[in-house]
């Protein structure tokens, strides 16, 4: 059989893959809609999870992670105003005579040698 042997046919080939994908979109809503009817928790492409279940597992961990975000943000919090300090010192006018007091006396010292 040739390519031309075919040619009558291709309309209908062409309508049963329209039809066949269709019907595939179909299913997956049908089945989509029945995993959300039931309760099921619905999954991605690659199994990772949509739509998270609303247990009381689920509620205690979101109770926890926010608890633990509080804590994480006072202590990014507390760093900053520690970090604050020790830019303010170092920028300090004082903390550069200091420098230039100990580099006198380092010349002192050389010089007494």
């Amino acid at each position: 059989m040739s390519a031309v042997d075919f040619l009558p046919y291709l309309g209908w080939i062409i309508l049963a893959c329209f039809i066949l994908g269709a019907l595939g979109i179909a299913v997956s809503f049908q089945t989509t809609r029945l995993k959300i009817k039931n309760g099921y928790p619905l999954e991605g492409m690659w199994g990772q999870s949509l739509k998270p279940g609303s247990d009381k597992q689920t509620a205690e961990r979101v109770m926890l992670l926010t608890q633990e975000n509080a804590q994480l943000r006072a202590e990014i919090g507390s760093v900053k105003d520690r970090l604050a300090n020790v830019e303010r010192i170092v920028t300090d006018s004082g903390y550069h005579l200091g420098h230039q007091i100990e580099a006198l006396r380092l010349e002192q010292r050389e010089d007494a040698r």
